[in-house]
């Protein structure tokens, strides 16, 4: 593993912008570098403490992923090095945790698949019995199976809002009918096939989000980052039971911290103790070396 890397500082390439943990970069007009960094956000808030190894751990399972699911769709992946786009001096902020991808056009929808019932699905179906305007049996537990894995769209949201659930009409409305469909059914074959290999892991996959994006031919690829803790709930197996929030292999160890704290939940929050730093990046070493063994 490198040292923490909270920003990257890139001279030799335009910067493009910086999200939550990736920081990205233009390579010529067809091409991009993605930085995962080892930002961590709780509470749609940036935090000052980054955690260690954490964008390597993002970047080793998106690749390992893509790699496995490159048969269902194409995705952003090219062969360029991130070594060879930057400079001898720049190598060690790109080594392990940045790649060269192809510049697609981002669609705007957030492609969420479920097999559980948790987060702000278990809030919506609290609520009306629904989700994304599907509706659900009645008697379903927190956290509880689905009889069959629903697509739960969300319309993106700006730098620290959140994404909103909509229906499926949303996205047709958005991306045409046709379009629409193909989102809806590359996200559940996706999640399926991921599911099932995960669960030979002792891994549960509740849910996850995938991004698309359309290439200049119109040919849509699967981008940005894939089945990883920070864009799927991965439980374990072995901790799994209904009627509770099971344990993950994610940042949990820094939202219950926090929950502690006095705290409005706006910047900037409390920094981190180093006890909590090591659990949560042994969680998310943990979700690496589990799946990719």
């Amino acid at each position: 593993m490198t040292s923490a890397l909270h920003q990257s500082s890139i001279q030799s390439l335009p910067l493009l912008g910086r999200g939550k943990v990736r920081d990205i970069y233009a390579v010529g007009d067809d091409k991009l570098l993605v930085i995962a960094t080892d930002r961590i956000s709780a509470f749609d808030v940036i935090l000052d403490d980054p955690i260690p190894g954490k964008g390597e751990v993002l970047t080793g399972l998106t690749e390992f992923w893509l790699r496995k699911l490159a048969h269902v769709v194409p995705n952003h992946s090219t062969d360029v090095q991130p070594e060879d786009v930057v400079t001898a001096a720049e190598r060690d902020q790109v080594r392990g945790r940045a790649v060269v991808v192809k510049r697609l056009k981002p669609i705007l929808v957030e492609a969420v698949a479920r097999g559980y019932i948790i987060g702000s699905g278990w809030k919506d179906y609290q609520a009306t019995g629904a989700v994304c305007g599907i509706t659900l049996p009645a008697g379903l537990q927190q956290a509880g199976k689905l009889p069959e894995p629903i697509f739960t769209p969300a319309a993106k949201a700006e730098l620290g809002e959140h994404d909103e659930n909509v229906d499926f009409d949303y996205v047709r409305n958005a991306v045409g009918d046709e379009l629409a469909g193909r989102l809806r059914d590359l996200t559940l074959q996706l999640y399926r096939e991921a599911a099932d290999f995960a669960a030979t892991k002792g891994i549960l996959i509740a849910d996850t989000k995938f991004e698309f994006g359309l290439d200049d031919q119109g040919v849509l690829h699967l981008m940005d980052e894939v089945l990883t803790p920070d864009s799927s709930r991965f439980w374990p197996a072995d901790g799994y039971r209904e009627g509770i929030s099971p344990p993950s292999f994610d940042k949990q160890f820094v939202r219950d911290w926090l929950e502690t704290q006095v705290w409005d939940k706006t910047p900037p929050a409390p920094r981190l103790p180093a006890e909590v730093l090591e659990k949560t990046a042994a969680k998310y070493r943990e979700a690496l070396e589990r799946l990719t063994a």
